[in-house]
């Protein structure tokens, strides 16, 4: 196996087009067509988790955070970013990091903290703007529903609880052949008139390579007319932060021992109790403090989640509980997750969970 097989696994948990605009994900060093020995899961590549790496003869790491997030102009060895990057390289390591994809996948970050948290029936907490895509093509009357099965066999027309979604419409279709063509239909050098279906679908924009892929295989015309728009609606299933509920209410104190419990957290940062029961849960791993008045506005009872400024704490404003857990803390199931999926796509393969240590925050 290469890694590039590899991380195409990885994006069908988390397709790299779901990641911010700002971040670096993808694979960061290495060969993509590099044989992997093995991989290692971690949340944080640190020299440690190379070094870990190599004693267990891993070349592939599967970093959730990304080790290089700005430019480098020099890779000297003069910090420890540049460090672990000389190190992978001398070492044959590649690297891959999903961050933000894995944060806004629907089976990610916050999706494992409702899991570890006992939270049921999450939903996406802020929706990701600009992640529902519309195809419209132009096929033969006669081929229309066998374009239309293959695409929706390749994720189309997925819209909430609904599948097989599509609107068709009937038309007359033209064109001319020119001199190095090989029409399907019609003559070179001749007009052709074809009856023809406009068929339109939707599916979301991590899909849109199996989409295309799927059109031009199935389409029956040499030269395939499609059209792609991106759509204002939001993809509920798509986004950052979730909330959910629990299965019964607790107390605010219960909850935080529960917290402390679930998540091995030390201590917990938090707004003043509001003497009402704990039901309705927002999460966000990482820092999350823009995401405040969007759990506000879920009507949460509490909202987890790390790096909270003091003024923020303000933000409260008595309608909700800000509980900061701290950033390692809220994602450190992460690492299991990547481990669990590849596990089950590519068992009887090298799958190592890091070991080291990286929470660069410790407590007294």
């Amino acid at each position: 196996m290469i890694v590039n097989e590899v991380t195409r696994i990885l994006e069908e948990l988390a397709p790299l087009d779901y990641a911010e605009d700002f971040d670096n994900v993808g694979l960061l060093i290495g060969d993509k067509k590099m044989e992997v020995s093995g991989i290692l899961v971690t949340l944080d590549t640190l020299e440690n988790v190379v070094d870990e790496a190599i004693e267990k003869n891993c070349n592939l790491i599967v970093s959730f955070h990304p080790i290089i997030f700005s430019g480098l102009k020099k890779i000297t060895g003069k910090n420890y970013v540049e460090r672990v990057v000389l190190k992978c390289i001398k070492n044959d390591i590649a690297l891959y990091s999903m961050h933000t994809a894995l944060d806004n996948a629907p089976i990610g970050v916050n999706s494992k903290i409702c899991e570890v948290l006992g939270i049921q029936n999450p939903k996406i907490l802020i929706p990701q703007k600009g992640t529902i895509k519309k195809l419209t093509t132009y096929v033969p009357k006669d081929s229309a529903q066998v374009l239309k099965e293959a695409l929706f066999e390749a994720g189309a027309g997925n819209i909430g609880n609904y599948s097989n979604c599509s609107f068709s419409t009937n038309g007359i279709g033209s064109y001319m052949a020119g001199p190095n063509a090989k029409p399907t239909l019609g003559e070179i050098g001749k007009v052709h008139y074809e009856e023809e279906t406009q068929i339109s679908v939707t599916y979301s924009k991590g899909d849109q390579g199996k989409i295309i892929n799927a059109l031009l295989q199935a389409h029956p015309y040499e030269e395939v007319a499609y059209e792609i728009q991106t759509l204002e609606n939001k993809n509920q299933n798509i986004g950052i932060g979730m909330v959910g509920t629990l299965e019964k209410a607790m107390s605010e104190e219960d909850f935080m021992h529960w917290v402390k419990k679930q998540m091995n957290v030390a201590c917990v940062r938090h707004s003043s109790f509001l003497g009402k029961k704990i039901k309705k849960v927002a999460v966000l791993g990482g820092s999350g403090s823009f995401a405040i008045s969007a759990a506000k506005g879920a009507k949460a009872d509490i909202f987890i989640t790390a790096d909270l400024k003091y003024h923020q704490f303000y933000e409260a404003e008595n309608k909700i509980v800000l509980a900061d857990i701290g950033h390692f803390e809220t994602e450190q199931f992460t690492k299991n997750l990547l481990v669990d999926h590849l596990t089950k796509k590519i068992p009887n393969f090298a799958i190592s969970l890091a070991e080291s240590i990286t929470n660069p925050i410790k407590y007294f």
